[in-house]
């Protein structure tokens, strides 16, 4: 007994020399000199419960990063907007974040997305993920039929499972 209590003591007194080896700290000089960049870069969050750095509350009193992009010319961004503007491409008014289009469609001319299924397609995955619960059970917690409800949904994996492997064994024999 007194052999596992001197163990256990000297693990624990020797648990955190192994533990010091692995972690890389700095220096007290290199953290105050970060800060000094950052200071100096406006990369500080600005007080309140706003979230934004200093340069971007007021980016007139800092150093101007190298932009990757070439400006766009004034037309340019005239035309962007007019096409904006005609394709409904604006952002409504209020908190809730969605287009002008997408509020009031029939104003703007339908945007042509392009199908890569068929009709027929899409409705035998719908049948497909409605037999084995993988649509989205009603509530927030954003779990699937099969999740909530393993018992139901499991017989009818199982029998996925052996109608796909019929098929490609028959597939394979022509």
């Amino acid at each position: 007994m007194k052999i596992k209590s001197t163990l256990i003591v000297l693990s624990l007194i020797a648990a955190p020399a192994f533990a010091s080896d692995q972690v890389v700290s700095k220096t007290r000089e290199q953290v105050r000199a970060e800060l000094v960049q950052a200071q100096k870069r406006g990369e500080m969050l600005a007080s309140g419960e706003s979230g934004l750095t200093l340069k971007q509350i007021n980016p007139a009193a800092y150093p101007v990063t190298a932009s990757t992009q070439a400006p766009k010319t004034r037309e340019q961004v005239r035309a962007e907007l007019d096409r904006a503007i005609q394709t409904g491409e604006m952002l409504a008014a209020g908190e809730s974040g969605a287009k002008l289009n997408e509020l009031v469609s029939r104003r703007y001319p339908a945007i042509a997305v392009k199908s890569y299924k068929s009709r027929d397609e899409v409705k035998s995955e719908l049948a497909r993920a409605i037999r084995e619960g993988e649509v989205e059970a009603v509530g927030e917690d954003g779990r699937k039929l099969n999740e909530i409800y393993p018992d139901r949904y499991h017989a009818a994996q199982h029998a996925a499972v052996s109608a796909e492997a019929e098929e490609s064994a028959k597939a394979s024999h022509f």
